[in-house]
Formats: C-alpha cells, structure tokens, sequence
C-alpha cells in the first residue's frame, strides 16, 4: 500500500499504483471533480501520476495560484491546436505562460491579424466542448530527436531541456501532440469555455536573435471564470486610461526627448509633486533619526572593484575616462556611504548609526525595455544605510518596517505582500555568513508577525534581502521598498568601530529603500490616483474662479490669501462661461474649485466645488485654509469639505 500524507499531517493509504486522481476521489468527490494537478513531495505533477511508497500530496485546484497558472498553461495548447487545425502548415516553436496568460511562438508565413482572434477562440471553444484528456507519453531523448527529426525549433527545444527522459502531451480528437515538461488539467472541458481570449499577436525572433526569422508570438489570458475574465479585462481597459505616460502629457508633468533616451525631464507640475514626496520623505526620516548625506554621481573604477559591482554588476553600468582614469558612474549609492562611514573613527556608542541618500544613479536598460517613468536609465533612489553592531540588527530592521508602513499608508497603500529573498548563485560572502544573514531577516518579520514568502535565490549579491510589494487600485503589484543585510561589503570596505572591550570590530551594514525610484515611484502613483493626486500633493491645489470680469478683483484677492499662507492656487480670468472654467478644471484634475460672483465678494465667502463632484458648499475663505492645511498635515486623502 502506498501512502499518502496531506497537508493537515493526516497519512491516507491508497493502493500501489493508484493514481493521484484516485486519491482525490478517495478524499472526496467534491475534490474528485475540481482538482487539476498536484504536489508530490514539492513536484508537479499530473493527477494520472501514480503513487508508491510514502509520498508528501498537495493537490491543487482551480482556487490555487499553481491551479490557474497550469490552466494557463493547458490553455495555451488548447489555442496551438486550434491555430494549428485553422493553419496547417503551422510550426510551433514554444508556448509559455507569462503574468495574466500565456503566449505561443510559431512560425507561419500567414500573418494571423485580429479579426482572425474570433475564429480562433471559437475553435478552442470546440476543443474545450469535446473534453478529451491530456495525455502524458514519455520517451528518451534519442526517440524524441527521432520523432520530431526535421523540425528544427522542437529539435533545438529538445537539446536544451533537462533530464534523460522528455515528455509530450497529446489531446484533442485529432490526436494534437506537442514537447512539454507538464503538468496539465486532467481534460480540455476542465477550462470554462466562456474564461478565455485572445489578446494580441506581435513579432519575436527565435531566441531574440535578429539574424534569425520572424516569428508570431499569439497572446492569450485565461481565467477560471467569465467574470475573472471580465473584470481582468476591465483592468486593462482601466489601465490604459491610467497609463501615466498619457495622464504626464495631459496634466503637463514630464516629458522625454531624443536627446536623453530613458532620461525623464520633469516641467514645473512634476517637480511640484516630486518636491512634495520629498519633503515628506525628509519629515518621516528625521523623525526615525536619520542624517542625510550627498555622495558623487561619479567614482574611480577601482572603488567598484572592491565593493564587487565590477565582477556582478558591469554590464548595466556606465562608464566614462578623466585624465586617462576609468570612472563608473554610480549605479548605486552603497560604495559612497561606505566612503563615508570610513572618514572617521567610531565607537559602538554611535551607532546604530543611520545615512540616507536621495541618490542619483543609472544603470543600462535596452531601449525596448524602457517605459516611461517605470524603467529609465537615470532615476533618484531613497536610499538609506544602517550600520550597525550585531546585537541591534533585529531592533533596526524592526525601525525600517515601522518606517515602510507609515510611508506607504500616506499614500493610501496598504494592501501589500513581503519577500525574503535568499543566497543567490552570483554572490560575495561565505555561505555561513548567508545563513547568519537571513536568519536575521527572519526574526525580524516573526517578531513584526508579518507574512512572508521565501523567493529562493534572487537575493542581492551581497546579503539576503526583504522586498515589498504594494497593490494599487487595479490590483496590480510593484515592488517598491527593500532590506538588505550585509556582512561582506563592510570587510571589503575595512569598516570597523570600537566595541567595549576597546577591540576593533567590522560592523553590520543594512541597505535599505522605501520608494525605490522616485521616478518609478511617481508614475505608478499617478497611475494609482489617475492624475487625481490627493490635496497634500497635487500640483495645482485650488482655482480660483470669478464668475464674470464684474468680480476678477475679489478672486485676485482671494487668490493673493492662498498663495500667502503656501498653498498652490492659480486664477482662470478667462473670457470662458463659468461653466466652461469648472469643466476645464475638472479635466486639469484640480482638487477645489473655488467660483465667486457678486453674492460671495458681498459676503466676504467662496463656494467650493470639489473635484469629481457636484456638490457645492459656500465657506468663509479663512474657514477653507484651515481645512486645506489640516488635511495636508494629516496627509489626508478625502477633499470632503
């Protein structure tokens, strides 16, 4: 007998050579008919799988992450099948999922266009309605380069896929049959025919490689259900009227030129917001008790060779000769606050002590992978760096999560997930080091109680690292703040401060940043407020609107008391109807609109129109700043009057 045991440490006995679908029958028939695949001791694997001896068994359905994603996958030969039976002549190269769908490269002369998508769609729709089984046939390597001679790209496949025995999966009542590692749902009908669509088709070299010939990447999203896949397509339409590149030129915030590709130039709008979540980070960080330092946008290469950089990070930097010497120009600011640190002698009563940097670096992008704020060569990071003894690591990474979610609540982002990422392949340091590292790490998250999950392996070349990644109002994630330890930097560096016992000792550095890439950071916010900035942020904080040229005096007054207590106002004197100017303002997204005709220069009084809203509320002027510069304080993101 074969057993199993279950994620609650309950151990079921099947019988030898049961399959894992016969398990969950075993467990329930409710299970029986949702499960798609399962875990057997960490491997996925299909639920025709056999079982033998003892054996760990997650099984996984439509509800789980892993469920949607081989979904995902199973829909993605669903869709090779159907281009494949409308095009015969079809050569499939390799169909992978990717976030929100998957894609499938082929090679057909035909050009597949958009008004072929239906076509395809309804045929994977006559695949799903058939429900024929996926099927797993295994073959050594030499029988699979037999059956698939004379195909160059699954040959090519073939040669670079691990292990001595390769697996193909066949369905369809045409007998359709593709190379894939697996695992796959049980049967086409498990995919809910109306969860489905095609999204685009676009040009792509096999491997990348220009010389070679262009290919058709087809792309596809799928989902559990019609309303996932409604509502994933309502983001996306949602997403492109957010698209901040778009909402930038509209309201007049940034730009790019020819001149500086993946250089962002910020007009008088976008510094206005920039300077208003500096300002903010400059308060938060003065509270934490944080000294802030400026280091060189520029540095000898030799300082890159010890910090490392030079042997891990060469390729995504820039480089430039002065009086025949190589500088790098920074690519992070870690290298110069070890310089800093170094310049002068310290006891273990000053420390921890704490550097931040708003530092301006640039690292190489491909100019297909830049866009707009969010990738760029050139952006400012909110660094910051700890040092520290051992014996306080766990109190300041502690102080750094306080410090993230303060930040991030301001901003009105408080639905996020935390990472631990571990050693890399590519690292400096000694493995027990590592371990001492993340271990570290971990109490830090325990004694906050915070979630995690560990992300293996993509940690910094230099210490294990805490990353975050916030949601914004579509759902979607970016990872903005990040925690690295670090023990190797500050022995390369020859840090040292004197410990108690009048020893000298290297102390621990922490690298840490909360917003990531201000530029980054400013366009996904104005992606998440849709250009609608709260009061405490928006560029253009009040207009001011007189009703006719009768009452332009007494809005040049009120105009004149904004603007003297700081906030940011501006007067529409034009020639336009009032109703014209509220429209405008509306659309320049101001937060208040403030209309005044005679009966409101007579009483000494505005009427407040807010933003996104009809409503109106006549208020003494001196009674409105109040509540402005109350609500900038709190960082409030409500304008109700």
């Amino acid at each position: 007998m074969a057993k199993a045991k279950l994620p609650d440490g309950s151990i079921l006995e099947v019988a030898d050579g049961a399959t894992v679908a016969d398990l969950a029958a075993q467990i329930g028939p409710g299970l029986a008919r949702v499960a798609l695949a399962a875990k057997l001791n960490d491997k996925l694997v299909d639920l025709s799988t056999s079982l033998n001896g003892e054996v760990d068994v997650v099984i996984i359905t439509s509800k789980d992450d892993m469920g949607l994603e081989i979904t995902r996958h199973s829909c993605a030969h669903i869709m090779a099948e159907a281009i494949c039976s409308i095009w015969p002549q079809t050569q499939l190269v390799y169909g992978p999922t990717v976030e929100g769908g998957f894609y499938y490269d082929i090679d057909l002369d035909t050009p597949i266009r958009p008004e072929d998508f239906e076509k395809i769609e309804q045929k994977m729709k006559e695949i799903v309605k058939a429900d024929t089984p996926f099927e797993r046939i295994q073959m050594s390597r030499g029988d699979a380069r037999s059956k698939m001679a004379g195909d160059k790209y699954k040959l090519d496949n073939i040669d670079n896929a691990a292990g001595d025995v390769l697996s193909f999966y066949k369905h369809g009542t045409d007998g359709f049959e593709d190379l894939c590692r697996g695992p796959h749902i049980p049967r086409t009908g498990s995919i809910d025919a109306k969860s489905f669509k095609i999204m685009s088709v676009a040009g792509a070299y096999w491997h990348g490689d220009a010389t070679q010939k262009m290919l058709q990447r087809v792309y596809g999203t799928c989902w559990r259900n019609k309303k996932e896949l409604a509502d994933y397509l309502f983001r996306l339409e949602e997403a492109k009227k957010r698209d901040h590149r778009l909402i930038g030129k509209q309201m007049d915030l940034f730009s790019f030129h020819e001149e500086g590709p993946g250089f962002a130039f910020l007009h008088p709008k976008g510094m206005r917001i920039w300077n208003g979540i500096i300002d903010f980070w400059r308060d938060v960080h003065q509270r934490y008790e944080y000294e802030e330092i400026k280091t060189p946008i520029m540095l000898n290469e030799s300082l890159w060779h010890k910090s490392g950089h030079w042997d891990n990070y060469k390729e995504n930097m820039y480089f430039t000769t002065v009086d025949d010497i190589t500088y790098a120009v920074k690519p992070m600011n870690c290298p110069g606050g070890l310089l800093v640190y170094n310049s002068n002698k310290h006891s273990y009563r000053e420390l921890p002590m704490r550097t931040a940097e708003l530092g301006l670096v640039h690292r190489y992008e491909a100019s297909g992978q830049m866009h707009g704020l969010v990738r760029v060569r050139q952006f400012t990071q909110d660094d910051a760096h700890i040092f520290c003894i051992p014996e306080q690591i766990e109190s300041e990474i502690v102080g750094v999560i306080d410090l993230v979610q303060e930040m991030y609540a301001a901003f009105g982002f408080e639905d996020y997930h935390v990472e631990l990422s571990t050693q890399p392949e590519k690292h400096i340091g000694s493995d027990e080091i590592w371990e001492t590292a993340t271990h570290a790490l971990k109490g830090a998250l325990e004694h906050k109680q915070m979630d995690y999950q560990i992300n293996e392996g993509d940690g910094a070349f230099y210490g294990p690292k805490i990353d975050f990644h916030i949601s914004d109002c579509l759902n979607r994630s970016w990872q903005l703040g990040t925690i690295q330890l670090d023990f190797s930097m500050p022995e390369r560096f020859g840090l040292a401060y004197t410990a108690a016992d009048n020893t000298e000792k290297t102390p621990v550095m922490i690298h840490r940043a909360i917003l990531g890439s201000l530029e980054r950071f400013m366009g996904i916010l104005i992606e998440h407020y849709a250009g609608n900035f709260p009061i405490w942020l928006a560029p253009e904080q009040l207009r001011v609107l007189p009703i006719s040229e009768k009452t332009n005096d007494y809005a040049a007054a009120v105009l004149s008391q904004l603007k003297e207590v700081g906030l940011i106002a501006t007067l529409d004197t034009s020639d336009d109807k009032v109703g014209a100017k509220i429209a405008r303002a509306h659309a320049d997204k101001v937060p208040y609109m403030l209309v005044v005709g005679p009966k409101e220069s007579e009483e000494g009084v505005v009427n407040v129109r807010m933003r996104q809203s009809k409503e109106t509320k006549t208020i003494a002027l001196s009674d409105l700043i109040s509540i402005i510069q109350q609500k900038i304080a709190d960082k409030s993101l409500d304008l109700m009057i």
